[in-house]
């Protein structure tokens, strides 16, 4: 097991963060475009508790993959947690946690997860997984800047 753990924060209030990261469909504004990121299924705009989101994406090498993810928790304007159910990992549980602090909103993502294909996958994770995930990572935090959010 695997975590990668990142904290920003947005000059937004509450209501504007969680408005905007609670809306599954802005999911695809802050990933690469290289990663061929669609949804695939019927979606609300607000998130709930069950809810189920299928993907397209390509983590690596261009390869089209399925991923669905289940949203199993959720306090608004707190916090709520995203798990794989089918998709390119083991094992991806990913919370994200929102806090008023003096200067904004901190932001805390938490991803903890496992690599697929037993010992090669754990072999090849701080060469390949670990670091495509901090590069979507730190273009999230990018593209969060270009549009004025931090």
């Amino acid at each position: 097991m695997h975590q990668l753990k990142r904290k920003v924060t947005l000059k937004l209030n509450i209501e504007e963060a969680w408005h905007f990261f609670s809306n599954p469909k802005n999911l695809k504004i802050i990933t690469p475009d290289y990663m061929g990121f669609d949804i695939t299924s019927e979606i609300d705009d607000k998130m709930y508790e069950g809810m189920i989101i299928t993907y397209k994406v390509s983590p690596l090498l261009g390869i089209k993959m399925d991923w669905m993810t289940e949203i199993t928790h959720i306090k608004e304007k707190a916090f709520f947690v995203d798990e794989q159910r089918i998709g390119p990992y083991k094992l991806w549980h990913h919370q994200h946690h929102f806090k008023q602090k003096e200067d904004g909103i901190e932001m805390t993502d938490i991803v903890n997860y496992a690599a697929p294909f037993g010992f090669i996958g754990k072999a090849v994770e701080p060469f390949l997984v670990r670091p495509k995930l901090k590069e979507i990572f730190d273009y999230r935090e990018n593209k969060m800047r270009e549009l004025g959010m931090i």
